[in-house]
């Protein structure tokens, strides 16, 4: 299983303003040079993530962005489900076949188990791993250099 583009670049910013909080609120601007995302394509991503709950945005000189909520309390299923988009195109009923119906709840069961399985899996993991916390001890100034591989969140 993949997790969409949108989906990784939401996850790695999440990881980029946890990993950094504690320091200073994160400007997409940061996270854009550190991680090589567009400015553009982070306030999007940041708009669904305030949307959610997940992420409080503060403006002004010295402002940006921290998390809403403790690392432990946010999943990664939640990181996705804010960003990704919940459209569903479905054939009018006169145009679906038996086939068509039996393979789209073959799929939204296993969406929903993906998304169980996800669910379970929280930012914290991640951010309070022993080369996080060695990042975060040493590294308490802004400007640090430290790129997360969004290529590999799958």
């Amino acid at each position: 299983m993949k997790i969409s583009t949108k989906g990784r670049y939401a996850i790695t910013a999440m990881m980029e303003v946890a990993l950094k909080q504690n320091v200073r609120p994160v400007t997409l601007a940061d996270i854009s040079e550190e991680q090589g995302i567009s400015i553009s394509y982070l306030e999007q991503l940041f708009a669904r993530l305030r949307k959610s709950g997940l992420v409080k945005g503060f403006r002004g000189p010295g402002g940006g962005y921290h998390l809403a909520k403790p690392p432990n309390e946010i999943s990664i299923a939640e990181i996705v489900n804010a960003v990704e988009d919940k459209l569903r195109t479905k054939k009018p009923a006169s145009e679906s076949t038996q086939t068509h119906e039996l393979i789209t709840e073959m799929w939204d069961e296993l969406s929903d188990r993906l998304c169980s399985y996800l669910g379970e899996i929280k930012l914290s993991e991640f951010v309070m791993s022993e080369k996080a916390r060695e990042f975060i001890s040493t590294n308490k100034t802004p400007g640090s250099n430290f790129k997360i591989a969004a290529s590999n969140i799958a």
